[in-house]
């Protein structure tokens, strides 16, 4: 009862909010997430930290401090159990390894929900328990990861790592958010935020300069788009002006007119065997380019091409499917399709660039609490306090 109180009472500040034309959203937004975030916080609170050194995988060409993971679509060859895989688009493998990108979902959790606990209560020991998993992930010799993704999306007798498998990073996106609000607030041990930047600088650059970061650099689709958001996020993190302005003018030049069709639409995720998850999924790392890149000088929400396509396009393209999937023209996905949709970032950030109130009632009123391991994977933006501003 008490959270419909809060929801009712929400909507209807939101409404007066925005029938005023305010520039920014109302606290009160991220008020109703308190009970939410602060019950989660105390349950994370004395987690210990589990790094990639926590779990090894025979099969990894890697050493104890490199992340590993394999590739989701790839499984045994029933003529040749023991040959190279072969691949299932869309299907994924349970029998893969994944204890390391369940690794860094968890630490993503962690550190955003204990960031976003600190915003509401200023008490310091949730920047203490951050800082605990702060050091190990990324300063701590013995536990660290190294600064690269050399190794994940492996394929058994393929490929010992794929540069696709630098997708797997996008989970690490909150955990620089929380650290540069941390920093900002000046809160964050010097010595953790130096030694955090320092890998983050580290890796930005294997990202930029590894065949692997080049190559998923110029991939075509949602794997293109999951780049630039990395690099947006990181370089964010680092100070790194050359960097951002390198990622603006990707999404302007590069992302919106390859991808984008003339309504908004990603034809090439919609050819996918999981169309509507793919579309979902662009769309919200498009979204969260244009949150982390514009500028007052520089509004890539409102960046508008030559033949009118833009974000309002592709937000009000699918919007309507996010509020009635059974409109949705195209196949239904192979897997996960009941999972779909959740609170998709997209519609958070667009509700805030456009002030457009229909955008956060559809976000208010999807699911939340996030537990099936492939929904989580597609959505590593899941803490809307760290991005209130």
């Amino acid at each position: 009862m008490k959270n419909t109180v809060l929801f009712l009472g929400l909507i209807f500040f939101c409404n007066a909010l925005f029938s005023q034309k305010s520039k920014t959203l109302p606290i009160s937004l991220e008020k109703l997430e308190t009970d939410f975030i602060l019950k989660s916080a105390g349950k994370l609170l004395n987690e210990l930290p589990q790094t990639v050194t926590t779990a090894k995988c025979e099969r990894s060409a890697g050493g104890v401090n490199d992340y590993y993971s394999e590739g989701d679509y790839w499984w045994p060859d029933p003529k040749n159990p023991e040959g190279p895989y072969i691949q299932r688009d869309g299907e994924s493998n349970p029998g893969n390894f994944v204890a390391h990108r369940e690794a860094v979902f968890r630490l993503s959790d962690i550190v955003g929900t204990l960031t976003s606990a600190y915003l509401l209560t200023n008490d310091p020991k949730y920047v203490l328990a951050v800082e605990t998993h702060l050091s190990a992930w990324f300063i701590f010799p013995g536990t660290r990861m190294n600064p690269d993704m050399l190794y994940s999306q492996a394929i058994k007798g393929r490929f010992t790592g794929r540069s696709i498998g630098l997708i797997d990073a996008i989970h690490f996106i909150e955990v620089a958010r929380s650290v540069k609000i941390l920093h900002d607030s000046k809160v964050i041990n010097d010595q953790v935020y130096v030694g955090v930047k320092l890998w983050f600088g580290q890796f930005l650059d294997w990202m930029f300069t590894h065949p692997y970061g080049v190559e998923e650099m110029n991939a075509k689709n949602n794997h293109g788009t999951c780049w630039v958001m990395m690099a947006a996020a990181f370089a964010d993190l680092t100070d790194d002006s050359a960097k951002l302005e390198f990622c603006r003018a990707r999404f302007k030049e590069v992302l919106l007119p390859r991808q984008m069709a003339l309504d908004g639409s990603f034809p090439l995720e919609i050819k996918r065997t999981k169309p509507y998850g793919y579309s979902l999924f662009n769309l919200d790392a498009m979204s969260a380019i244009c949150k982390i890149l514009s500028t007052s000088t520089d509004d890539l929400w409102h960046f508008t091409m030559s033949d009118g396509r833009n974000m309002v396009k592709a937000i009000e393209f699918m919007v309507p499917f996010v509020a009635d999937k059974t409109a949705w023209p195209f196949p239904k996905d192979i897997m996960y399709w009941d999972e779909w949709p959740v609170r998709q970032p997209f519609l958070l950030f667009g509700a805030q660039a456009f002030y457009e109130q229909k955008y956060l009632k559809l976000y208010l009123s999807l699911k939340r609490d996030l537990s099936v391991y492939e929904v989580i994977r597609n959505v590593p933006i899941r803490h809307p306090l760290l991005w209130a501003r």
